[in-house]
């Protein structure tokens, strides 16, 4: 049987040698190979590699001239897609944003290395051709201590799911969220302390660009729910160009909870709505003491029960040309308006 080489074949039975035509008796005269063995005992089955844990190999800097260890090797799938950042199997299956993720291609990698982006491990293909992108890449890995491990592309397929790779990837490290209750005592001892929270930001890049503008204009944190909203990938981290790195950034299992125990802490809530009664412009009230600006998503704005735990709904006046105006945008507006008001 293909994929099965530890079973033994038929046999002839030990004792007279039939001869042929004799019936069905050379047939009978032979030994079975017995019982199908499980899904999960065939080395090949892909049961069988579902249930194997996954190994790395043992990691190295490596140098531009230099060759890096060998990861341990597995059968790999046939490629797919391009370059680009893809979950882990362990995120696949979970919420938006949970566990770590793959960055693979040639451009996609060196762009996550230049913008920092924390590296559990780095993986080069047996073989890979070397070009200028490549030697970037074994360089920054010197210059900076990124372990990389040698994989073959079979190896390098099954890792990163079958995407096209080009010979090199990044395992990405898990994203080490604050808690909310931490978050709000780290503001303790802030004078009008200001926190970003984010009601269903789905979009990665948006996240990265809010975080950025919290950091710009001195918020203490971005506080976003754990499901139906983008987490800090890759995406998010670069468009925050480094910003994640000095923000702390909080999850929340329940954002209206979470909010009302800010509130409940002394928190004015200001949600950013297309259908606030008052213009950002003419927020003069409520800016000063401890402030949460609360913003929407792009599509359909802030959930009904964080709109109602909201002290109070302002909105960003557009001419009606635009319908609505990007979350990150929109966020980066606001956060200036409050900023000129406290100062």
């Amino acid at each position: 049987m293909a994929g099965n080489s530890q079973r033994k074949g038929a046999v002839r039975r030990k004792g007279k040698s039939n001869t042929a035509g004799s019936g069905g008796r050379v047939r009978r005269g032979l030994e079975g190979k017995g019982p199908t063995p499980k899904a999960e005992d065939r080395p090949y089955h892909p049961a069988h590699r579902a249930k194997r844990p996954a190994k790395e190999g043992s990691s190295v800097s490596s140098s531009s001239t230099g060759a890096a260890p060998s990861a341990p090797k597995g059968s790999g799938r046939g490629s797919r897609g391009a370059g680009s950042v893809r979950g882990s199997r362990a995120s696949k299956t979970g919420r938006p944003g949970s566990g770590a993720e793959w960055v693979v291609g040639r451009n996609p990698v060196l762009e996550a290395m230049e913008a920092e982006i924390p590296i559990k491990a780095g993986y080069l293909a047996e073989g890979a051709e070397r070009d200028d992108r490549l030697r970037d890449i074994l360089r920054l890995a010197a210059d900076r201590g990124t372990p990389l491990l040698q994989a073959t592309r079979a190896e390098l397929d099954r890792l990163t799911g079958g995407a096209v790779h080009q010979g090199v990837a990044l395992h990405l490290k898990a994203f080490d969220y604050m808690h909310p209750d931490d978050l709000l005592a780290a503001t303790s001892e802030v004078t009008d302390p200001l926190i970003v929270a984010l009601d269903s930001i789905t979009d990665p890049r948006n996240l990265g660009a809010v975080v950025r503008s919290a950091a710009a204009f001195g918020a203490q944190g971005v506080l976003i729910p754990e499901r139906r909203s983008a987490g800090m990938t890759a995406a998010a981290w670069k468009t925050s160009a480094g910003a994640a790195a000095r923000l702390p950034i909080a999850r929340a299992t329940n954002l209206n909870r979470t909010l009302r125990s800010y509130a409940e802490a002394g928190f004015t809530l200001v949600g950013l709505d297309p259908e606030g009664s008052i213009e950002i412009g003419g927020l003069q009230p409520g800016t000063d003491g401890p402030l949460v600006l609360v913003v929407g998503s792009e599509g359909a704005g802030l959930s009904r029960l964080v709109r109602e735990s909201c002290d109070t709904l302002v909105s960003i006046p557009i001419t009606g040309a635009v319908e609505s105006l990007n979350a990150g945008v929109a966020a980066g507006i606001a956060l200036y308006e409050i900023r000129k008001r406290r100062a």
